[in-house]
Parts: C-alpha cells; sequence; structure tokens
C-alpha cells in the first residue's frame, strides 16, 4: 500500500525557518521524482520544489529559490522542505507527491492530483 505522509506544519513568523516531512512507504523510490507543492486558499496548487530520487537534482519555483532546500532520505524513505525566510505569502496547505513519469520542471508543471501519489497535506500559516 502507498502512503506518503506529511508534518511539520506550523503557524509561524514571518522570517523565521521551518521544516516540513514527509514519509514515504509502498513505492521502489529510486524510479521516482519526489516533490512538495502548496495551495493556498482560492489559489490553484502550486508545484513548489522536487527532487529526483536516485540521482538528487533539485528544482525550485521561482518563488522559493534561495530560501527553500529540498533534500531526501534514501534509508528512511524521507523527504523534506526546509523552509526558510518564511513570508505571509508561504501560508498554504502544503502537498508531498511522487510520480514516475514527470521529471524536474515538468513535475512541478504539469502534476495534477489526478496522476502519481499525493499525502494528505500539512498546513503552514506565517503571520506578518
Amino acid at each position: 500500500q502507498v502512503q506518503l505522509k506529511e508534518s511539520g506544519g506550523d503557524l509561524m513568523q514571518a522570517g523565521k525557518s521551518l521544516r516540513l516531512s514527509c514519509t514515504i512507504s509502498g513505492l521502489k523510490l529510486d524510479d521516482y521524482t519526489v516533490g512538495w507543492f502548496r495551495q493556498a486558499p482560492g489559489k490553484l496548487r502550486e508545484g513548489v520544489s522536487c527532487i529526483s530520487w536516485s540521482g538528487g537534482n533539485t528544482y525550485y519555483t521561482n518563488s522559493v529559490k534561495g530560501r527553500f532546500t529540498i533534500s531526501r532520505d534514501n534509508v528512511e524513505n524521507t523527504l523534506y522542505l526546509q523552509m526558510s525566510s518564511l513570508r505571509p505569502e508561504d501560508t498554504a496547505m502544503y502537498y508531498c507527491a511522487a510520480d514516475r513519469e514527470y521529471k524536474g520542471y515538468e513535475f512541478l508543471q504539469l502534476l495534477d492530483q489526478y496522476s502519481g501519489f499525493w499525502g494528505q497535506g500539512t498546513q503552514v500559516t506565517v503571520s506578518s
């Protein structure tokens, strides 16, 4: 059974840091791209960052470059998103996703909730 479970969401002040985690089970991740999406109320889901599980290549949407860092633990099958210099506009539900077809920026731009595997999300709220 495939399961992606996010954790780490919280209410934070602007400028602070937060780390999200996503534990993944039931997938042979070497063939997958894994990443983070977010959706704010009234807005479309947005690809934030992704990583090729085997090669470790990383990709970021422009608004988080230099502030967010994606990483993974191959042993624990856990994906992380280290978020720094948080802004109120980072407020959203953050989702972890995995897919074998899309890679790199295609993963961030084209993967939708009907493809791949998704977690249930973790809420990040940033106050000004």
